[in-house]
C-alpha cells in the first residue's frame, strides 16, 4: 500500500513532457486542434494533387477562346483567368509552389539559425559578441529591398535562387531567439556538470541544451513558416517571386490590380486570397496553441 501511494507521489511530482503539455494544451483549444487538423489536411491536399493530378504544362497553356470563363462554366470549376487558363489548377499549383518555398526557407533558416543561436549562447564572450555585431546588422538592412534587388540581378532566376536568397536574411530572428535562451541554459549545472565530466561541447550543446529549448523552437518556425509564405506571396504579387511560367498565389492575387478584374471577375483572385487568409489564421491559431504549451512547460520546469 505504502508502495503504491509512494509510486503515485512520484508521478503527480513528475513534469510532464513537452508533447503532453502540447496535447493538453491543444485539447483545451478546439479551435487550435481544429486549425491544425485543417491545415495538416490542406497541405497533404495540395501536395498530392499538384504532384500526382495536375499537368503543370498543359494547365499554363493559353486558350483564349475561354477567356474569363465564369466559374460553374465549360467544366471551370472556378472559373478562367484572362488567358483563359483554369484557376482551380493555378491555384492548386500556386499553394503547392508557396508552401514548398516557406518549407524549404523555414528549414534552411532554422539549421542555419539554431546551430549559430547555440553556439553564440553556449560559448559567449568574443564568438557571442561577434556574431551578435552580424546578426544586428542583418536585422537592420532592409529586408525586402535586399530581396528584391537580388532577384533583379539574377538574370533568369529559378525557385531555388528565390529560396536561396529569402533565406540569406530568414536565419536571424531564429539565431537571435536560440541564443538568448541558450545563453542562459549554459549557466545551468546540468552544462557545468557536463563540463566537469568532460563531455563534448558539441555533445552539450545539441544533446543537452537543444532538446530544453524544443517548445520554443517548435513555436518559433510554426510563425516562421507563417512569415515565410507571406514574404514569398507579396513577392510574387510585387513581381518580384517565382518567374511568370511558375504559378503562385500571389501572383493570382496580383489580378485585383486591375479595377476591372477586381470589380468584376472576382474568381480570378478571390479564391487564392480566400486561401491565405484561411491558412494565415490557422497557423496563428496553433502558434498561439503552442506558445501557451511553451510557456506552460516553463513554468513547470
Amino acid at each position: 500500500m505504502e508502495q503504491q501511494v509512494e509510486q503515485t507521489v512520484v508521478a503527480e511530482s513528475t513534469p510532464p513532457t513537452g508533447f503532453k503539455v502540447i496535447l493538453r494544451e491543444f485539447k483545451k483549444d478546439k479551435l487550435a486542434m481544429f486549425s491544425f487538423v485543417f491545415i495538416t489536411l490542406l497541405i497533404v491536399g495540395v501536395m498530392i494533387t499538384a504532384f500526382f493530378f495536375v499537368d503543370q504544362e498543359a494547365a499554363m497553356k493559353i486558350n483564349l477562346l475561354e477567356r474569363y470563363t465564369e466559374p460553374g462554366t465549360a467544366g471551370y470549376i472556378l472559373g478562367a483567368d484572362e488567358a483563359g487558363r483554369d484557376i482551380l489548377v493555378q491555384l492548386i499549383i500556386g499553394a503547392k509552389n508557396s508552401l514548398l518555398i516557406a518549407i524549404s526557407v523555414t528549414v534552411i533558416s532554422a539549421i542555419v539559425g539554431i546551430s549559430l543561436g547555440i553556439v553564440t549562447g553556449y560559448y559567449g564572450g568574443f564568438v557571442d559578441s561577434l556574431f551578435m555585431r552580424i546578426i544586428d546588422f542583418f536585422m537592420t538592412i532592409p529586408t525586402l529591398m535586399f530581396i528584391i534587388v537580388f532577384v533583379t540581378m539574377i538574370p533568369k532566376y529559378t525557385t531555388i535562387h528565390l529560396i536561396l536568397i529569402i533565406s540569406i536574411f530568414a536565419w536571424v530572428g531564429t539565431a537571435r531567439l536560440v541564443r538568448s535562451k541558450a545563453l542562459s541554459e549554459s549557466r545551468r549545472d546540468y552544462v557545468n556538470a557536463s563540463k566537469t565530466m568532460g563531455t563534448s561541447d558539441f555533445a552539450i550543446m545539441f544533446k543537452g541544451i537543444l532538446p530544453n529549448l524544443s517548445s520554443i523552437i517548435i513555436v518559433d518556425l510554426t510563425l516562421s513558416f507563417a512569415g515565410n509564405v507571406g514574404i514569398e506571396t507579396g513577392l510574387s504579387f510585387l513581381g518580384f517571386g517565382l518567374p511568370p511560367s511558375e504559378p503562385s498565389l500571389g501572383t493570382l492575387v496580383s489580378y485585383a490590380t486591375n479595377p476591372i478584374v477586381l470589380a468584376e471577375k472576382w474568381w480570378v483572385w478571390l479564391p487564392a486570397s480566400l486561401f491565405i487568409l484561411l491558412m494565415m489564421l490557422g497557423i496563428n491559431y496553433v502558434g498561439q496553441a503552442l506558445r501557451r504549451a511553451a510557456d506552460a512547460k516553463q513554468r513547470l520546469g
